[in-house]
């Protein structure tokens, strides 16, 4: 009988000490990161679309839904110069504001002149260093120099993609695409 309560103690050490693992599982945390983006959206009074409008027809509130990025979503604020379009391998210069997606917002990193004399430099479609998955769509779909956009961008697609971190973050960004 004593071996029993033992053997039954045990078990229900390893049960617990699993359900705890199970909260801080990376499955847990992604869960809770799309928690966290879909009270975003509902405090922002955010209104999804799921096809891409014309440049002039973005309502205020739309974010389109990226398709093939999961929770991965793009307002269009300024379309910017259409004279020309980014292409593969361009330089592309970016200021932008991030800033967590929690109740009240913590601006993580506000880059301006004053703060950094030169703005986040890479090249479109090549350089994943400088620029995440998340800022490569986002200027895919920005598309000209001096357009300006809102992003939310999940962990899977933003800087965290490749570490233990499970954090989504907003960016508000302005593209530059210098003509040599």
């Amino acid at each position: 009988m004593r071996h029993t309560i033992t053997l039954a103690s045990c078990l229900l050490l390893i049960l617990a000490a699993l359900s705890s693992c199970n909260q801080n599982s990376y499955s847990a945390k992604r869960n809770a990161e799309d928690k966290l983006i879909a009270d975003f959206i509902k405090r922002q009074q955010i209104n999804i679309i799921y096809e891409e409008p014309e440049a002039d027809a973005w309502g205020a509130k739309d974010y389109l839904k990226v398709p093939g990025y999961d929770d991965l979503y793009f307002h269009l604020v300024n379309a910017g110069d259409t004279a020309y379009t980014v292409k593969q391998g361009d330089k592309v210069l970016v200021r932008y504001i991030r800033y967590t997606l929690n109740e009240i917002a913590d601006t993580a990193r506000y880059m301006t002149t004053t703060e950094q004399a030169y703005p986040t430099e890479f090249s479109y479609l090549l350089d994943y260093t400088a620029a995440s998955v998340g800022w490569h769509v986002a200027v895919s779909y920005m598309k000209h120099s001096g357009a300006a956009c809102k992003i939310i961008c999940p962990s899977k697609q933003g800087f965290d993609a490749e570490k233990s971190s499970v954090t989504p973050y907003g960016y508000d960004m302005y593209i530059q695409i210098p003509r040599y």
